[in-house]
């Protein structure tokens, strides 16, 4: 019997939803058609995020706990209503992406199996040049909910402060997402240092709460993760669902809502009717574009004070754990850390390399307890069509004469095997 098919109307055009009962979130018997549904009743904001940006496609062909895989290049079968634009990329390479700037054209990306939305932070009529600053709170492990609050309202003075308007909103993960609309002026490096020396004044002013240490070991607090903003880097959109078992949204809010927000308030079940009830927070965003110029100012201040554009290699390094056996590289790769770090898995999936770290706790019942929830670093890796799972331990709250040496990797998965490096 031939697989069921929905057709729609959406838009004006005719858009067909394949297998539109197949169940994309178990736990809540959410089908593919409900997500189609879902984006249409949001079609407002989630354009507004997503209208007129290339957009890689993170395809969930099976669901939430089916293995994703990225997609730049626009599938060759599709409409003659989808719109393309080539992108290309420091390898050489280049694929025409595709453009989203209805919600018939927003349907049939959903179709493909994306469960939420991932913009370049550039026009396509425009590829040099971002019209958008993005800034990304990320909390290292053990860090709680109310700490990325208060560093949210750390970012908003100093956007401020420095004439930007930001525009808040859940990331519908652990961490929380402040845009703003700026002119399209600045190349990628340009808005990136922007971002950066934004990420060092928040650090300045709340050295506590929020870092902008680029090497994961050396962080604490939140993370401001200026590097969202480089070139290729995309970032979930505003309404867009996540794979999570609750089918969370990255929602917009007013800043009055922030400081007592909770991301878990926020799903597939509520959002369309806070969206009917309060409209789109976001929705006067495209008025509100600024300039870099003051953050570019910092920049060179904090450039004449010794900090660089890039994150700094401190004299005198000492070289990390010795790679496994086997490996050509330890668990920071080519760079030298200041921390003992050991590298415990590089798996395909982040349940194979978490079962691998299980196995390595048992091995290691006394030194186990001593590590921290910063110490147990969990890295999901970028392949090249999928991501991969790095987990590599900080010993620096070991003993010295109790660290346990660089062992025989848990898990020895080499996403680019048979590929030309």
């Amino acid at each position: 019997m031939p697989a069921r098919k929905e057709i729609l109307q959406v838009a004006g055009r005719e858009v067909t939803i394949t297998n539109p009962d197949k169940v994309f979130f178990p736990g809540l018997g959410r089908t593919k058609l409900d997500l189609v549904r879902y984006y249409l009743a949001v079609a407002g904001g989630a354009l507004r995020g997503v209208s007129g940006r290339p957009m890689a496609l993170k395809r969930f062909v099976n669901g939430i706990e089916g293995e994703a895989f990225y997609q730049k290049r626009a599938p060759e079968s599709r409409p003659e209503w989808i719109e393309t634009v080539e992108l290309k990329f420091p390898s050489g390479r280049t694929a025409h992406e595709i453009v989203v700037r209805d919600a018939a054209q927003l349907a049939w990306v959903v179709n493909l199996g994306c469960i939420d939305l991932h913009p370049h932070p550039v026009r396509a009529d425009d590829l040099l040049h971002p019209d958008e600053l993005r800034v990304d709170l990320d909390p290292i492990p053990g860090v709680g909910w109310p700490q990325v609050r208060e560093v949210a309202m750390v970012v908003r003075e100093v956007l401020t402060d420095f004439g930007l308007t930001g525009w808040p909103k859940t990331s519908g993960s652990r961490g929380f997402h402040i845009f703003c609309r700026i002119e399209r002026r600045w190349t990628f490096t340009q808005v990136r240092r922007a971002a950066l020396a934004l990420a060092r004044e928040v650090e300045r002013r709340a050295p506590d709460l929020a870092t902008s240490r680029w090497w994961k070991e050396e962080r604490h607090g939140v993370f401001v993760d200026y590097n969202q903003n480089a070139k290729d880097r995309t970032t979930a959109s505003a309404y867009s669902l996540r794979p999570t078992p609750d089918a969370r949204v990255s929602m917009p809010l007013y800043w009055h809502e922030v400081p007592d927000c909770e991301p878990e308030a926020f799903t597939i079940d509520t959002a369309v009717s806070r969206y009917a009830e309060l409209g789109d927070p976001a929705a006067g965003i495209d008025d509100a574009v600024g300039s870099l110029e003051p953050l570019l100012d910092l920049a060179k201040q904090q450039k004449a004070a010794g900090l660089d554009d890039e994150p700094a290699r401190p004299p005198g390094r000492i070289a990390a754990a010795p790679a496994p056996p086997g490996k050509t590289s330890g668990a920071t790769g080519r760079r030298r850390s200041t921390m003992p770090l050991i590298e415990i898995a590089r798996a395909a999936s982040r349940d194979e390399a978490m079962a691998g770290l299980e196995r390595w706790k048992q091995r290691h019942p006394d030194v186990w307890p001593l590590l921290g929830p910063a110490d147990v670093l969990v890295d999901s890796m970028r392949g090249r069509s999928s991501t991969w799972t790095r987990i590599r331990l900080n010993l620096r709250n070991v003993p010295e004469h109790q660290r346990p040496p660089q062992e025989e990797l848990e898990v020895d998965f080499d996403p680019w095997k048979g590929l030309q490096r």
